[in-house]
């Protein structure tokens, strides 16, 4: 299967990065790759959430988990921990791609996000992320692990990232698959 370009959105010191146009039954697969995130503020997240056709809220009913793989610098720890808090059951809330990312200009996360068949409008849509982020004051490389599905049987046309605090400078692109 090709992936084709659909688009990318350059960030800088932007709230969000907003994929409104392009999702739609043309591929049944859609993969955002995202470089060079940055936050304005320390210790941040990047987050996401969709629209269903004709939302304007970003708030659909997320099922989901989490997990992070880390290794510090100094080599004075390193783990596989599971984040419950992380997780919804349920929830709208924005869903949580990466562990804590640093704004100093040697911390940054990339990653990608895989949204299977968004347009169907008989199933849940699934979703999973993974992303490797510099951490922690720039010394530990955090690898997250997030995965779910959109408890909505309605298409979804519309994508947001946002950090979970404050503004972010990023580079993130949209391919479809198929």
């Amino acid at each position: 299967m090709a992936m084709t370009l659909i688009t990318t959105n350059t960030s800088s010191d932007a709230a969000s990065s907003d994929f409104t146009t392009g999702i739609d039954s043309t591929y049944k697969l859609y993969i955002f790759k995202f470089y060079d995130v940055n936050p304005a503020t320390d210790d941040a997240q990047l987050t996401f959430q969709v629209n269903a056709v004709d939302a304007a809220d970003y708030n659909e009913t997320i099922t989901s988990t989490f997990f992070e793989a880390y290794h510090n610098e100094d080599d004075s720890a390193a783990g596989l921990t599971y984040f419950g808090t992380y997780d919804q059951g349920q929830g709208t809330a924005f869903q949580q791609l990466t562990f804590k990312i640093g704004n100093a200009g040697d911390e940054s996360a990339a990653g990608e996000l895989f949204l299977f068949n968004p347009s169907n409008t008989t199933y849940v849509k699934h979703f999973y992320s993974r992303s490797n982020a510099n951490s922690d004051g720039g010394s530990s490389s955090v690898e997250s692990f997030a995965a779910g599905y959109f408890n909505i049987t309605a298409a979804i046309d519309d994508v947001q990232f946002k950090m979970s605090s404050g503004n972010m400078d990023a580079v993130i692109s949209m391919y479809g698959v198929g």
